[in-house]
């Protein structure tokens, strides 16, 4: 998470998506000791994703330039002694609308409610009702076709984890169980389409979505957040 704060701090009017890459890719080598969980991943060639406006997730660098105006999600995952670790947020480029300030709103308190529910002994899709029930209820949507996951020594592992889905269901949360929780909310539909690049999801409707993303333990006292400073 200091990697994506920092990042956070660049996302300026005027900036390209390949000068945040580069900056990721100069902390990875100023910290040490961790390596850029994405890099090569299934064939994807950045460190960070670079998601603007109703791009969903998986947004490649490039030089595209951030306007006024624009929301940015940022996603991005290390490796660390054999374990991966996983976060994302978006934020605003200058000044954003109202209705896309409220998206990110609602999007962010919709994980920290999920993360309420990973406690030991609730349901799996105790956590993804929590997140569709906010979400809807505000009137926006939850992107089906992705989802949260758990993570350890692979960068994605069982069980898949869904933001939406019927209380009380899915298989018993247990202590020691490791999860990334992710919604991908919204504005509009939750219809998508894949990009040319075969890689990049965007909102079929060209409206704009979010995406925040936490990596939590389920501990005795209940989710503890390891994706914090």
């Amino acid at each position: 998470m200091e990697i994506l704060l920092s990042l956070q701090q660049h996302v300026k009017e005027g900036i390209q998506t390949a000068e945040l890459e580069a900056v990721s890719e100069e902390m990875v080598d100023r910290i040490g000791g961790i390596k850029a969980a994405f890099k090569g991943y299934n064939g994807f060639p950045f460190c960070l994703c670079v998601s603007v406006n109703d791009e969903i997730v998986h947004g490649m660098p490039s030089g595209q330039v951030l306007r006024q105006g624009d929301i940015v999600s940022l996603d991005f995952g290390v490796l660390y002694e054999g374990y991966y670790g996983d976060a994302a947020l978006t934020c605003p480029v200058g000044s954003v609308s109202d209705e896309a300030k409220r998206l990110m709103t609602v999007t962010e308190e919709s994980l920290y409610g999920a993360i309420g529910e990973a406690r030991a002994g609730n349901r799996l899709h105790d956590i993804s009702y929590a997140v569709q029930s906010h979400v809807e209820q505000a009137g926006f949507s939850v992107v089906r076709e992705f989802v949260g996951h758990g993570i350890g020594r692979s960068l994605h592992e069982e069980p898949q984890i869904p933001n939406y889905g019927i209380r009380g269901t899915g298989i018993r949360l247990k202590k020691g169980m490791v999860l990334a929780i992710e919604p991908m909310i919204n504005q509009g539909a939750k219809d998508i389409i894949i990009k040319e690049n075969g890689w990049t999801a965007a909102t079929r409707d060209g409206k704009l979505s979010a995406h925040f993303e936490h990596t939590v333990a389920i501990t005795e006292k209940g989710a503890e957040i390891l994706s914090v400073l």
